[in-house]
């Protein structure tokens, strides 16, 4: 029994980036000519599709989804994980607007946490340790928040905004405005992809010293790391959607 303990601990302590090199996808990749981190981002994508599927097929055989499962389910976790995010829309966006916006944070969520968590498991690159990936999501959070803002107050009125509530100021608000806004996904794509990356060569580097027990440590540090950089990143979009779509109402006429 002990023995078996220490082998499935070895295994687990065992970085992707092992010595070998060995990833699951690194055939199909080769054979693609495609990095392997992003047949990895497309596995994630299918699996999360897959448990969309699962979930849907078990909420269709439910008379009352008001009434939850007894015990620990696959629905329960499911609808815990919703309910967080649901609540975290309407904490950070507002009561009334944040709904509007739940299913994209709940995606966005649950893509960067499984994207860092595969990290984790010996054989899988974690496309989020890669800033090609990083800069997607980032440009993809970016694409996002605009086109609600110009969605919520009009294209006119969302990019006059940028100039703040004082006309003759606006010459040296606006740049600076507009170019803070277009760093933003930089920001996140950088902040998530260092954190990751740093994380992820942490557990390698303690891997490579002790192969049993002493990496476990770490795995479970990079699991709370994994979930904090797809709170902030998360996070971080919510604030950005607030502020774009949030109706400004300057009276310039009194300034």
């Amino acid at each position: 029994m002990k023995k078996t303990l220490l082998v499935l601990l070895s295994a687990l302590s065992t970085s992707a980036f092992a010595a070998s090199g060995f990833t699951w996808f690194g055939g199909i990749a080769h054979s693609l000519h495609v990095p392997g981190h992003t047949i990895t981002f497309i596995f994630i994508g299918l699996l999360l599709v897959v448990a969309g599927l699962v979930y849907r097929s078990k909420i269709s055989k439910v008379s009352n989804v008001v009434i939850p499962d007894k015990g620990i389910t696959y629905r329960n976790i499911v609808e815990l994980y919703g309910n967080f995010i649901y609540g975290q829309c309407k904490g950070i966006i507002g009561e009334e607007e944040g709904p509007k916006y739940f299913s994209f944070i709940a995606t966005i969520f649950i893509i960067i946490l499984t994207c860092n968590l595969i990290g984790l498991v010996p054989g899988f690159l974690p496309p989020t340790e890669y800033l090609s990936t990083t800069l997607a999501l980032g440009a993809f959070s970016f694409i996002y928040y605009n086109y609600q803002g110009c969605k919520e107050q009009g294209t006119w009125n969302y990019i006059k905004h940028f100039a703040g509530p004082l006309w003759y100021l606006a010459f040296l608000i606006f740049p600076i405005e507009i170019i803070s806004n277009f760093i933003r996904p930089l920001s996140l794509a950088l902040r998530l992809r260092s954190n990751m990356m740093g994380d992820h060569i942490v557990l390698t580097q303690f891997s490579n010293l002790v192969a049993v027990g002493v990496p476990i440590i770490f795995m479970i540090l990079g699991v709370l790391v994994s979930l904090i950089q797809a709170y902030v990143f998360t996070v971080l979009t919510m604030v950005y959607i607030q502020m774009a779509v949030a109706h400004h109402d300057h009276d310039e006429d009194h300034h």
